[in-house]
């Protein structure tokens, strides 16, 4: 979409173009409704329109009711922090004294948002002019204060800001760019920012090796899913790594690691650490919190001879050790008439898309099935979550 198309689509008119696309869409296809709106309306007025409509059905799952107000492209929208997980940062900023913040790479304000409403002073860099006057058009109509200034993070002056925060683009003309030291702006300015009052948001995946030293690796959790690592620079940092787990926002650090980590046999209750805690190398953290074990020194899965909750963990009740074998497998969970199995594995050489069908199970209860090496021996266990 052009600059000047988006800003005929903030007119009256270009809204009530939304409108209309937004009502007929709820009833008819896309081809049809875009038949019918350019008999009124330009076509490339009407193909935005359009798109938006589109671009907000897929945006609810991350934005809930803001959404329906929002104006997005389609990488901004996949690169957008959820706003539990924006929510979640703009309050340890707030917690630490911080009144200004400045956004390097704003994209279309999903962060600038969390910071304003938690009462933050903020300043949006965005060198793509579609994505900045978006950006301003968001923050506007949710209510919300910004500045947002069409320039290169590279260069920008960062003086004067109590928080420097950057997401640099994990996308390029080819796709997706794993590394951040291919990604933009530099690894060089991320790393210069981290030094003081820089906050990064990154991939999960990055590689610990990459953190500069004296930086925090925060690596969040929402809702089961592993959806970020930020870097909390000097300034804000307390610990080398962190796991976060949203949205109770409960956390482990390294301080919470214990001295060694016990390994023994299988026991009555096995914990899953949430992802968040296994990026961050805190699976100690939580057999010391149960009060357990490993089974396997090189696997995350934690037993325990009793039950204790924890939100860093998802608990299952062993039901018995079954047969590792495939054929004696199935004639166990066939025996328990078990139809729908749920299987977890690590450490085994086993796809689970492949092997349950081959089980071939057709019975009225449900299961769940974790297999992984015990010890380095390949074992079966069907559990029962909590």
């Amino acid at each position: 979409m052009e600059v000047a198309t988006f800003d005929e689509l903030l007119t009256p008119a270009g809204r009530a173009v939304v409108d209309a696309a937004t009502e007929l869409l709820a009833t008819d296809d896309e081809l049809a409704v875009g038949s019918r709106l350019r008999r009124d309306h330009p076509p490339d007025l009407v193909a935005a329109a359009i798109g938006q409509v589109l671009l907000r059905r897929r945006a609810i799952a991350k934005f809930g009711a803001d959404a329906e107000r929002m104006w997005l492209t389609s990488d901004a929208l996949e690169q957008a922090s959820r706003p539990t997980v924006a929510a979640h940062r703009a309050e340890r900023l707030r917690a630490a004294g911080v009144r200004t913040v400045l956004d390097l790479g704003c994209g279309i304000g999903a962060d600038l948002t969390a910071y304003a409403r938690a009462g933050l002073l903020v300043t949006g860099v965005e060198r793509d002019q579609l994505r900045a006057a978006m950006a301003r058009a968001n923050l506007a109509e949710l209510g919300l204060p910004t500045s947002v200034d069409v320039a290169d993070a590279e260069g920008y002056d960062t003086d004067g800001f109590d928080a420097v925060f950057v997401d640099p683009a994990r996308r390029d003309g080819r796709g997706r760019v794993f590394d951040p030291r291919r990604q933009s702006p530099s690894w060089e300015l991320v790393t210069g920012l981290l030094a003081g009052v820089g906050v990064a948001k990154t991939a999960p995946g990055i590689a610990h090796r990459l953190v500069p030293e004296g930086t925090e690796a925060e690596f969040v959790s929402d809702a089961g899913d592993l959806v970020e690592a930020t870097l909390w620079g000097r300034r804000f940092a307390s610990t080398a790594r962190r796991a976060t787990v949203l949205p109770g926002g409960a956390t482990l650090t390294t301080a919470d690691e214990p001295d060694t980590v016990p390994v023994g046999e299988p026991a009555g209750w096995w914990y899953e650490p949430d992802p968040a805690v296994i990026r961050a190398g805190l699976v100690g953290a939580v057999v010391a919190s149960v009060d357990g074990h490993l089974v396997d020194r090189h696997i995350a899965y934690v037993v325990a001879d009793r039950h204790i909750a924890t939100p860093f963990a998802r608990a299952y009740r062993l039901v018995e050790e079954v047969p590792y074998r495939e054929k004696r497998l199935r004639s166990t969970l066939r025996a328990r008439d078990i139809g729908t199995l749920t299987i977890k594995k690590r450490g085994v050489d086993v796809v689970p898309e492949q092997l349950r069908p081959r089980l071939g199970l057709h019975g009225d209860r449900e299961g769940t099935l974790i297999l992984t090496r015990v010890a380095g021996a390949a074992r079966a266990f069907l559990v029962e979550p909590v």
